[in-house]
């Protein structure tokens, strides 16, 4: 096979002209920086944590690209082409991703909060009209749409993604609409086993039917938020996701110099590698987390 992109979490092979493979690693990323530190079995995790959902997904007649899984750490998938923007004849927009992340926001928490605190989202937005507390569940779910190919991922609003992006309102209702029915899914899902769905992201592509259909991955400890429900009902928020090690770098201050960075264009600094005994927590959890998903041994 050839390897076609070497990502921060996965590779991607050619099997053919229709079809790829994702090998997913045990690399971890935060804040677009890959971590020079690796956590054991986490690329399998991901993978078989990804196919339930794709399985699910199927089971309630939402197309995707998930074909099978040859082994445990790799997925087969329908191959897409990947414009910068859907600004294309309508027979070449079929068969190709969308160039854009979906997110759906149930509770106050991550950046959401940071954009907060700083005026970026206002309360009015989120359906409220008192003020918001950290960690507080939302009177209805947040959708908001990111950029995908940029250096650094940004909101955009709906009226950019249809002009500056090519999809249109029909297919951004659309991703709206099955994001919503797939959230509601992983929540009645993880509820059973004790967790809460917090947010989550998605991709979708246009298939040959000119169907929207899921891709990439989601529903995993690196594209969705989980916390613990009983410790949530005690007033304490468990991280059961990739925020763990996110929160060990805001604790740390390497977050901030980044941000700084970032801000005044000076050269961002080198992420640190985690501590031996980070990796090793990341790793329980990761493969845990598996576990309280599925209902099913790791």
């Amino acid at each position: 096979m050839e390897l076609l992109v070497k990502g921060k979490v996965k590779e991607v092979y050619e099997l053919d002209e229709e079809h790829l493979r994702f090998k997913f690693t045990d690399q971890i990323s935060v804040f677009d920086k890959v971590i020079p530190s690796t956590i054991p079995r986490k690329g399998e995790s991901l993978c078989r944590t990804s196919a339930h959902w794709f399985k699910i997904a199927s089971q309630m007649g939402i197309p995707s690209h998930f074909i099978e899984t040859p082994s445990a750490n790799e997925m087969d998938v329908v191959r897409v082409g990947q414009p910068r923007k859907l600004s294309l004849p309508a027979e070449e927009r079929k068969g190709v991703m969308i160039p854009l992340e979906f997110i759906c926001r149930h509770y106050v928490a991550g950046s959401l909060w940071d954009r907060l605190k700083k005026g970026k989202v206002t309360k009015e937005q989120l359906g409220m009209t008192s003020e918001l507390e950290p960690s507080q569940k939302l009177p209805q779910p947040f959708f908001e749409v990111t950029t995908k190919f940029e250096d650094f991922d940004r909101p955009i609003s709906f009226e950019e993604a249809i002009d500056s992006f090519g999809i249109t309102r029909e297919e951004l209702e659309e991703a709206m609409e099955i994001t919503l029915r797939m959230d509601e899914k992983i929540a009645s899902e993880v509820e059973a086993h004790g967790l809460l769905h917090v947010d989550g992201k998605k991709e979708y592509a246009i298939n040959k039917e000119g169907q929207l259909m899921l891709i990439d991955t989601f529903g995993t400890a690196d594209e969705d938020r989980f916390w613990d429900a009983r410790e949530y009902g005690e007033g304490r928020c468990v991280e059961l996701s990739k925020e763990y090690v996110r929160q060990y770098y805001r604790l740390s201050g390497y977050h901030q110099a980044l941000t700084d960075a970032r801000e005044k264009g000076t050269p961002e600094p080198d992420i640190p590698p985690l501590p031996d005994n980070m990796v090793h927590q990341t790793g329980l959890l990761y493969a845990d987390l598996y576990t309280r998903i599925t209902g099913q041994v790791f």
